[in-house]
């Protein structure tokens, strides 16, 4: 039997979160419908939690515990609770068997560190929009404010004594990161809030810190940095590629990607040199890091454990030995598939203006007639994300249903270096959108047929759902937006308050360029769209208010065009539970293929 849209949402993912020192694993599957805590340890499988929404979580240093979070029906609250694993239970545990950590359902508390005996987490309850963050000794309660400067807090790398800190924060300009220093000495900044540059993957070790960052670059690179001074040395850095960096606790290894067209290529540096040690060989073609969980190292540096997926792997959990570089497989997502899913060909497509936008196409193998010659663009979100080589079931399932499908960078993507993520910035907003009819242009070139194309996408590819429709109203026949911003003006007004000024970093802001935000919004221009539209939207969403689902599907309406509207009361920014997604998914295929049929 060929994939449909049914099977491949029912189909089970895994998630790696932690790994200890005996190589237990702290995982995730979605086997319930929602993302749910296991523990994978000599070839058992223990599950650990059934709550009624997807959670995460890291095992406390040095006892059998775990810290979970959680949050309600997608509203991003974040709450912390301890399942202790040291105690015989009879089967997963429910919410009123965790033992509350930081609970507050009012704010957000979001899990950055985990040390013997503490969590450092961050938190909006002082005035529920800036966040602090906060050292939580867990058997006593005591706890140790680290940061309260206001704004929001992006990653936290506590130091071994737990009394100081490296921690990011939102720099000036859009997608930049200011690394800075908290102790009891007060906040020292290593790089100005001005600069033009990214920070992630922060780790504190005894002799300095260890970030990926492109400070001076376009391509990020792994450096070495003072925590006293902020001078850098560079570790490893190529022209090529984008490379993140993900350091061993005893500061020995560093396991570094190198992020060639969204497929990760790994390998073991020495931390100090920054010399390659060791390939480490994936499966497959695929991808290993954000959007998926991070890499995670054991305390004592002895296994990363690392989220693995591939165009025919749902998501599995990998266990590499540091010492030798193997990569064991501890689950099998990829036997559900029975070799049927379609992996992409890797293009670049011309654009006006010479540029080439990254773009991947998977085809049919056998289109259904009807179909043959339709294409359907898939958008990311972010805007500062990339569409990577990792599976999705809505991409298997567009092409299982007879549709090409073409998975853009867009300019704005990251991936592909800072010159290329910087290029949609403020007043360029329109330049992402501008690529879409660079892609439309291209489809005669690949045999397919340009009346017959449609758009698909989430949050931001949402809005260049809407833009597309709205800004080329010639061009598209169709367009599905999920949880999408329809205008840019109420988005920021409405948006939660802690991610306002967050946002505006990347949009423009409200007081300086509301003409602009006005002009670019698809909402504006809406009574140009000709083409019939498919909203979803979760009820709870913080991020993108359900009321800019609410007042495009209106205007649409208004116009006499086909515009469905679906709305999930327990659902927030996405759709998260399974049975949701069954719901909604193949009543938007259906959408589609009733729309590009020949």
């Amino acid at each position: 039997m060929g994939l449909d849209i049914v099977r491949l949402l029912e189909l089970t993912s895994w998630r790696a979160f932690d790994v200890a020192g005996s190589g237990r694993v702290l995982a995730g599957t979605d086997e319930s419908g929602s993302t749910q805590l296991v523990e994978l340890a000599d070839g058992a499988r223990t599950r650990l939690t059934a709550l009624p929404g997807a959670v995460t979580g890291r095992y406390l240093p040095g006892e059998r515990a775990v810290v979970v979070q959680h949050d309600a029906d997608g509203d991003e609250r974040a709450q912390l609770s301890l399942l202790r694993l040291d105690q015989p239970r009879p089967g997963p545990a429910r919410l009123p068997e965790l033992c509350p950590l930081v609970r507050d359902p009012e704010h957000v508390h979001r899990l950055l560190d985990v040390l013997p005996g503490r969590v450092v987490y961050s938190t909006n309850r002082r005035n529920g929009v800036d966040f602090d963050v906060v050292v939580r000794d867990v058997a006593t309660g005591a706890e140790h404010v680290l940061y309260d400067r206001g704004g929001m807090v992006l990653e936290v790398a506590a130091a071994p004594d737990g009394r100081s800190a490296a921690l990011t924060v939102p720099g000036g300009p859009p997608l930049s990161d200011q690394l800075l220093v908290v102790g009891p000495d007060g906040v020292r900044e290593l790089t100005g809030r001005d600069v033009a540059a990214r920070h992630t993957t922060v780790r504190w070790l005894r002799d300095g810190l260890v970030t990926t960052t492109d400070v001076e670059r376009d391509r990020t690179g792994v450096a070495r940095v003072d925590p006293r001074t902020g001078a850098r040395t560079w570790l490893v850095t190529s022209e090529e590629h984008d490379l993140t960096g993900w350091a061993s606790p005893d500061g020995s290894l560093l396991l570094v990607q190198a992020n060639d067209d969204g497929a990760s290529r790994l390998a073991l540096h020495d931390a100090a040199t920054g010399e390659r040690v060791r390939e480490v060989r994936l499966p497959a073609d695929g991808w290993c890091a954000h959007p998926l969980p991070p890499p995670v190292w054991s305390p004592d540096s002895r296994y990363v454990v690392l989220t693995f997926s591939g165009p025919a792997v749902p998501g599995d959990v990998l266990l590499v030995d540091a010492a030798t570089g193997e990569c064991r497989a501890l689950t099998d997502s990829a036997a559900q598939l029975d070799d049927q899913a379609v992996a992409p060909t890797v293009h670049r497509v011309p654009t006006r203006d010479g540029e080439r936008v990254p773009c991947f196409r998977y085809s049919p193998p056998d289109p259904d007639p009807r179909l043959a010659g339709s294409a359907v663009l898939v958008l990311h979100g972010g805007p500062e994300s990339q569409s990577v080589r990792a599976f999705t079931p809505i991409v298997q399932a567009l092409v299982a249903q007879g549709h090409e499908v073409l998975v853009p960078n867009v300019r704005g993507s990251t991936g592909y270096g800072k010159r290329w993520y910087s290029a949609d910035d403020g007043r360029n907003r329109l330049e992402a959108v501008a690529d879409l009819g660079d892609l439309h242009d291209w489809l005669p070139e690949i045999g397919l047929d340009p009346r017959r194309a449609a758009l698909w996408g989430g949050s931001y590819g949402g809005y260049l759902v809407l833009a597309g429709l709205a800004f080329q109203p010639d061009r598209w026949a169709a367009g599905v937006d999920v949880v999408g911003i329809s205008s840019l003006v109420t988005f920021l007004q409405n948006t939660a308050p802690y991610r306002r000024a967050h946002r505006e970093r990347e949009y423009g802001s409200l007081e300086a360029d509301a003409d602009f935000l006005h002009r670019a919004s698809p909402l504006t221009a809406a009574g140009a769209i000709a083409a019939p539209l498919f909203v979803l939207h979760g009820a709870n969403d913080p991020r993108v208010p359900l009321s800019e689902a609410e007042q495009i599907a209106e205007a649409v309406r208004a116009k006499g065009l086909e515009c469905a509207l679906l709305v999930y009361p327990d659902e927030g920014h996405g759709l998260a539970k399974r049975a949701n997604r069954l719901d909604a998914y193949p009543k938007a295929l259906e959408f589609l293929a009733r729309h590009l049929a020949a």
